[in-house]
């Protein structure tokens, strides 16, 4: 019996300096599947974020989440990398002295437990770069260094192309990108996304979902699902906002 990959968070609660921010998050994604999150800054997307990858800020204090049926709680954040767990920054860093080749090499050799060679890497990294329309010179130049925010934002998305996770999770990938970068980052996500990846999209706004029409939309306000629906929910949130969707 082959068992089906699963990233699932059950009744998650976080705290953030003491103050509980995200109160029993319910959530299951599945390969092939994109998921939406959206909400009113402040409801606590970048928590859930950076929660799931174990950043030390953001304290578990009730709740599970497993990936494979694997704890993820137990990994430390490189461990939940190599288990298929990817971030995409709302913010990413620049990086001065480190190529963007180089530090791709590094991170694939690592992620995959490999060593492959140069010549075998940039072949499959010029594909990927193909694919999200970035110039092959930007593989030579530091990580992020002068790179507009589209460039940045790409440079993300180029980098779950290249390590290949279970689970990509997209923080506000869309932030900073004019339409045509929008275009661009949209139709590689969706190149991405199948039978063994499956995607959670953070966002506050419906553009990107637009261009990528997601499965699943789940509104997140005041640490809580308020609602959950298909591309149709997130279509009548640009219309009418999320007041009338914001507990009592």
């Amino acid at each position: 019996m082959i068992l089906l990959s699963k990233l699932k968070i059950k009744d998650l609660h976080v705290n953030v300096e003491d103050k509980e921010i995200l109160k029993g998050v319910n959530l299951e994604i599945k390969p092939g599947e994109i998921h939406a999150l959206m909400g009113p800054n402040g409801s606590g997307k970048s928590t859930l974020s950076f929660a799931l990858m174990g950043h030390p800020k953001y304290k578990i204090t009730k709740g599970k989440v497993t990936l494979d049926g694997k704890n993820v709680m137990d990994l430390s954040v490189s461990e939940r990398a190599k288990a298929g767990l990817f971030l995409s920054f709302q913010y990413p860093v620049e990086i001065p002295g480190v190529s963007l080749a180089n530090f791709l090499r590094t991170s694939y050799n690592e992620i995959k437990d490999t060593k492959i060679n140069v010549m075998d890497f940039m072949d499959m990294l010029h594909d990927k770069m193909d694919m999200l329309k970035i110039n092959k010179k930007f593989a030579g130049r530091n990580l992020n260094v002068g790179f507009s925010g589209g460039e940045k934002k790409r440079t993300e998305i180029l980098q779950m192309a290249v390590l290949e996770p279970k689970f990509g999770i997209l923080d506000e990938t869309d932030s900073g990108l004019d339409v045509d970068a929008l275009k661009v980052v949209a139709n590689g996500v969706k190149k991405l996304v199948g039978s063994k990846l499956g995607v959670l999209i953070i966002t506050h706004y419906q553009r990107i979902l637009h261009h990528i029409k997601p499965d699943y939309v789940h509104v997140l306000i005041n640490g809580k699902f308020v609602k959950s629906g298909n591309y149709k929910l997130a279509e009548k949130i640009e219309k009418t906002g999320y007041d009338k969707l914001k507990e009592v």
